[in-house]
């Protein structure tokens, strides 16, 4: 077996995208990347506002004017990362055949795509959301439980038709949903992987975890 030299990225190998249509004109837009890339590396409370305003090359109160607060950058890039795999997972499903086994094929490639095109975004919506108020945080939990309920839908499905095998849903649930998360930490175009080779893997591993060969997906 070949052996390819891999080490993990770093978050300077990938670039601040944002999903097509939704990146705001202007300085707005500049700033809401500048905060994507800091918060991506340093964490919300390692990146100030003073940094982000830096990146921009704007000052501080330039900044306020486009933003009342940090917590309102971090809370539209975390809106913006949840409604991006919320809306593709649902669109995989609608177009996926009624086999289980395709159903979460497409799902979980959905999740993967989203993971390997937009890193940072992904990052940033899964490892920061704690920072935000409960009220703030509220929109992007209600849509990761809508994506929840997708995954947790078509596992059930699959095992009440004896199509799966899995002792428990819910964990065989948060195991899938858990590992598709993790490509975020370390895809970017620095490493020996292509976006294909990663979500074919990932949907056949999924698979697995339900005792379905890939190639059945």
């Amino acid at each position: 077996m070949t052996r390819l030299n891999w080490e993990p990225r770093r978050l300077t190998a990938v670039s601040a995208d944002l999903p097509d249509g939704v990146t705001p004109a202007g300085t707005r837009g500049r700033v809401l990347r500048a905060a994507l890339k800091l918060f991506a590396e340093y964490g919300f409370f390692g990146a100030s506002i003073r940094d982000i305003a830096r990146e921009v090359g704007i000052n501080s109160a330039t900044l306020y004017a486009h933003y009342p607060s940090k917590e309102h950058m971090l809370a539209e890039l975390i809106k913006i990362g949840h409604e991006e795999l919320h809306r593709r997972m649902r669109q995989a499903l609608a177009h996926a055949a009624s086999e289980p086994a395709v159903q979460l094929t497409a799902l979980v490639r959905a999740q993967v795509i989203v993971h390997t095109d937009y890193p940072l975004l992904a990052l940033v919506a899964n490892h920061e959301l704690h920072a935000l108020t409960p009220e703030r945080a509220a929109p992007a939990l209600a849509l990761r439980e809508e994506c929840r309920e997708m995954l947790l839908g078509v596992l059930g499905s699959g095992v009440a038709q004896g199509v799966f095998h899995s002792a428990d849903v819910t964990l065989t649930g948060i195991a899938i949903g858990s590992m598709g998360m993790r490509v975020a930490n370390w895809f970017g175009p620095d490493q020996p992987y292509t976006r294909e080779q990663v979500t074919d893997a990932f949907a056949g591993f999924a698979l697995r975890l339900v005792g379905v060969p890939a190639e059945e997906g």
